[in-house]
């Protein structure tokens, strides 16, 4: 893997918040600002940044509450306008006006924010199983886990608890990929235990939004994607994303638009099955013939 530099910006609400910078794209090619799922973190991104860095630069930012970002002082803001107004604040810092956005569920709504408020900043965009509707049985099934403190003796216990929660999502993964999932997922503590690496009150707002969460259009900011080189990814057994709705985005967004159905996992692709692979690098050649 090429190595990484650790690099720190503030909130406009005054968090210091972490991001990790692959380099690359000296050739003036634009980075990959790579935006992870709602209890994720940067390091979901590290097969991605394996296979990419050196050729392009990949921004990959632990959103508020995450990993090595600061924890909110008030829960109320582990929502998508506010991440919004930190990744702004980290491109202002950071001196991109252009980039191609790469968004996991959470990352997607993110990216569909940008398209909605600065798509001239996008010069490429991944959605990554997520889309203007969503389905009801994966919020739940988020709802049930998000916010659940997890603790486990070891990594291998933890890998298996992964295992027995998500084993419809990755059904053909063996303990050594959940290990390495459980590398990106959770940390040790200082007592010694392997916990999530996340603020439990993330699911603050969900709980408080309850079923009023889908209750903005976002079917409208599909025309942003317009003449925008966008991949559409989808996990053919995901809970999220149904078929039907992508199927409408890549209509909606037009010749731009790629959709690719990645065989044998649910919500979400992890970005290194072979379908995602490919499908990805067809996103980034049309990104380079602009």
């Amino acid at each position: 893997m090429s190595g990484y530099s650790d690099g720190y910006w503030w909130s406009p609400d005054g968090l210091r918040l972490h991001y990790r910078d692959y380099g690359g794209g000296a050739d003036g090619r634009p980075p990959l600002l790579c935006l992870p799922g709602l209890t994720r973190n940067a390091r979901d991104f590290e097969p991605l940044a394996a296979r990419l860095a050196g050729d392009w630069r990949l921004i990959c930012p632990d959103m508020r509450g995450r990993a090595e970002s600061a924890q909110a002082k008030d829960p109320m803001t582990y929502v998508p306008l506010t991440y919004l107004q930190d990744i702004s604040r980290l491109l202002a810092d950071l001196a991109i006006t252009r980039f191609v956005a790469v968004g996991t569920s959470l990352g997607g709504i993110i990216t569909m924010l940008i398209a909605a408020t600065h798509r001239e900043w996008l010069a490429g965009a991944l959605l990554n199983d997520v889309g203007p509707t969503l389905d009801e049985a994966g919020l739940a099934r988020i709802r049930s886990y998000v916010g659940v403190s997890q603790s486990h003796a070891s990594w291998v216990h933890a890998a298996r608890a992964l295992a027995e929660g998500n084993g419809d999502v990755y059904p053909a993964y063996d303990l050594e990929q959940w290990l390495v999932m459980a590398k990106r997922l959770y940390r040790l503590n200082s007592a010694g235990r392997i916990v999530l690496d996340y603020d439990m009150r993330v699911a603050e707002p969900i709980r408080a939004m309850g079923a009023a969460e889908a209750g903005v259009d976002m079917w409208p900011v599909m025309a942003a994607f317009r003449d925008i080189p966008t991949l559409i990814l989808r996990g053919e057994r995901s809970d999220l994303l149904n078929d039907a709705t992508a199927r409408r985005m890549a209509a909606d967004i037009g010749e731009s638009a790629e959709l690719a159905t990645i065989g044998g996992v649910g919500h979400a692709p992890a970005l290194d099955e072979t379908d995602a692979i490919v499908a990805i690098d067809r996103l980034l050649e049309r990104v380079l013939r602009g």
